[in-house]
C-alpha cells in the first residue's frame, strides 16, 4: 500500500504559506481576546481524560489546515491498516498489533495466554512466602512496567515489594540484592528473544546470587517472560509467559512483559488497565479526524516540529506516581519516530521526533522552568493533573493543582519587565491533560492515547515507527570491544576509542 508523504502533498505548501502569513507571529493571548470561546473549541472530552489545547498556537484555520494534511497523506487509511494487521512494519515484514492485546475480545490465543498469565499473577499474590518480586527486563521490558507499577502504587498488593534492575552496571542489581532473602524472592526475567545482553547478565548473576545465598528450586522462584522458551529451560525455568512478533518492544507492557504490574495491582487491576487503554484504541479507530484526539495532537507536534522548529517537547506530570511518565515517553517517542529516512529508505528533507524530557511537577519548576519561562528556546509544554488525591494530607493537593493552573497561566500570559530581567514573553505553548483519578483505567488511556499520537505523527512523516535499527550499532561494536578491556589489543579502534580503551582498562 503506497501513501503520499506530509511534504509531498498541496496541503503542506498550503500549510507554509499560513504559517509564513499568520502562524509564525500567532499570538495565543491575543486569540483568546478575539475569539471568547476558544477554550471550548479547542479543549475536548476523550475517554477517562481531558484534554485542553487552547494555549497553544493553532487556531480553527490552521488546525482545519493539519487536518486536510492527514486527509491528503491518507492517514485514515494508514491507522485501519494497522488495526487491520498489516504488515506496517515493513522493514522487519511485520503488522503492529499491540492493540488486539488490549481487546475484551480478543482472539483465543491471545486470551489464552492472558488468562494464564493473569492467574499467576493472583497465584504469587496469595503466596505470602514471596514479598518481593524483581523484574529484569531493559527498554519496553523495564519502562513500562516500571512506570505503570509507580503510578499505581495506591492499588499495590499489601506484602508485596515492587523491584525493576534493567541497567547492565552491577551497582543496580547489587543495591536491590542487598534487602532480598533468596526463599522470599521471586524474579522475572524479561526479554523477548531471551539474549538480551543487559538482562541475561542481571538474571545469570541473580541467579548466582540465589544459589550462593541458599536458594533452593529455581523453577519456583525464576519465571521467564519470552518466546523463547527453549532457552528459559536451559536457564532452569519452567514458568513462561510468552507474546508475538508483533508485540513491539516500546508496545509491550500490555502483554505477558505486564506481569510484574499486574501482580501488583492484581487481574481486576489490570484487566481496567486493558479496558481504558481499549476506549482509547476505539476513539483513535472511529472518531471523526476533527474530533480525535490523538490525531489533534500528533498534527500540532507537525506543526511545532516542522513548521515553528521546536527542536524539544516537556512533559510535566503534577503527580508524583506518573515521575517515571517522561523517561516512559522518551523511548515511546524517540525510539519510535527518530528516523531520518522515509518508509522508502530516501533521506527526509524535514526534522522527525523532538528531544521529549520533563520532571514532575513542582520539582521541574525548581529546576528548568526558568528556560521554559525566559529562555531563548520555546518549548511546548505538556501538563498533566490528577483532579482527585490518594491521599489525606491538609493542604497538598490543592497547592500541587495552583502551581500547575499558575505555570500554565504564566507560560501563557508572560510579565512585562523594561529591565529585562524579569520579563517573561509570555505566548509559550502548552497542553493540559485533566484525569478524575490516577486509577488503571485512566492511566491505560493516557498511555494509549500517547502511542497513537506518535502513530499519527510517523505516518504522516512516511517513516517506520516501529522498528529501532539505531539500536544495534552500538551493541555490536559492544562486543568486540569488551574483551579488549581485558587484552588491550586496540586494533582497528579510531584513535580516541582506543586511548580512552587503555585508561578504562588500567588497573591500578
Amino acid at each position: 500500500m503506497s501513501f503520499l508523504r506530509c511534504d509531498r502533498t498541496s496541503a503542506w505548501q498550503r500549510l507554509q504559506k499560513h504559517f509564513d502569513e499568520t502562524g509564525r507571529d500567532f499570538d495565543a493571548r491575543h486569540a483568546f481576546v478575539v475569539d471568547p470561546q476558544r477554550f471550548d473549541t479547542l479543549s475536548q472530552e476523550a475517554p477517562h481524560l481531558f484534554a485542553d489545547l487552547s494555549k497553544n498556537r493553532i487556531d480553527a484555520a490552521t488546525e482545519s489546515l493539519l487536518l486536510g494534511l492527514a486527509r491528503e497523506c491518507d492517514l485514515e487509511a494508514r491507522r485501519d491498516a494497522m488495526f487491520a494487521g498489516d504488515a506496517i512494519n515493513t522493514t522487519e515484514d511485520r503488522a503492529v498489533l499491540h492493540v488486539r492485546l488490549r481487546s475484551p475480545v480478543a482472539e483465543l490465543e491471545v486470551a489464552s495466554v492472558r488468562d494464564a498469565m493473569l492467574a499467576y499473577a493472583e497465584q504469587i499474590r496469595g503466596d505470602t512466602r514471596i514479598t518481593d518480586i524483581v523484574n529484569i527486563g531493559i527498554g519496553g521490558s523495564d519502562l513500562g512496567p516500571q512506570m505503570a507499577v509507580l503510578a499505581l502504587e495506591e492499588f499495590r498488593a499489601i506484602g508485596k515489594r515492587l523491584h525493576f534492575v534493567s541497567n547492565v552496571d552491577g551497582h543496580e542489581l547489587a543495591g536491590v540484592l542487598a534487602g532480598l532473602r533468596p526463599e522470599n524472592t521471586l524474579f522475572l526475567v524479561s526479554s523477548k528473544t531471551f539474549t538480551t545482553i543487559e538482562t541475561m547478565t542481571n538474571a545469570q548473576s541473580a541467579k548466582a546470587w540465589f544459589e550462593a545465598a541458599g536458594g533452593r528450586d529455581i523453577a519456583r522462584h525464576f519465571a521467564a517472560l519470552t518466546t523463547n522458551a527453549e532457552a528459559a529451560a536451559e536457564f532452569g525455568i519452567t514458568t513462561t509467559f510468552g507474546f508475538w512478533d508483533w508485540v513491539g518492544g516500546r508496545y509491550s507492557m500490555w502483554s505477558a512483559i505486564g506481569l510484574s504490574l499486574a501482580i501488583a495491582i492484581g487481574a481486576k487491576g489490570f484487566t481496567e488497565l486493558l479496558a481504558g487503554a481499549h476506549a482509547m484504541d476505539e476513539h483513535f479507530r472511529s472518531a471523526p479526524l476533527a474530533l480525535n484526539l490523538p490525531v489533534r495532537l500528533g498534527l500540532l507536534d507537525i506543526w511545532y516540529r516542522n513548521f515553528h522548529g521546536f527542536t524539544s517537547r516537556c512533559v510535566a506530570p503534577y503527580h508524583q506516581g506518573l515521575r517515571r511518565l517522561p523517561a516512559y515517553l522518551q523511548q515511546l517517542e524517540m525510539e519510535s519516530n527518530g528516523k531520518r529516512v522515509d518508509l522508502d529508505g530516501d533521506t527526509l528533507p524535514f526534522a522527525t521526533s523532538p528531544v521529549v524530557w520533563g520532571e514532575p511537577g513542582t520539582n521541574g519548576q525548581h529546576a528548568f522552568f526558568q528556560m521554559l519561562h525566559q529562555g531563548s528556546d520555546v518549548v511546548p509544554l505538556e501538563f498533566i493533573a490528577v483532579r482527585d488525591a490518594a491521599h489525606e494530607l491538609n493542604g497538598h493537593h490543592p497547592k500541587l493543582l495552583a502551581n500547575a493552573l499558575a505555570q500554565a497561566a504564566a507560560l501563557l500570559q508572560g510579565k512585562s519587565d523594561d529591565g529585562g530581567h524579569r520579563h517573561f514573553p509570555g505566548n509559550r505553548p502548552s497542553t493540559f491533560f485533566v484525569l478524575e483519578k490516577l486509577d488503571p483505567a485512566a492511566l491505560g488511556a493516557l498511555i494509549a492515547l500517547y502511542e497513537h499520537r506518535v502513530f499519527v505523527s510517523g505516518a504522516l512523516w512516511g517513516i517506520n515507527s516501529f522498528d529501532q535499527w539505531g539500536v544495534e550499532l552500538g551493541k555490536v561494536l559492544a562486543k568486540d570491544i569488551e574483551p579488549r578491556l581485558s587484552s588491550g589489543d586496540t586494533t582497528g579502534l579510531d584513535p580516541s576509542t582506543a586511548g580512552l580503551l587503555s585508561r578504562l582498562g588500567q588497573r591500578g
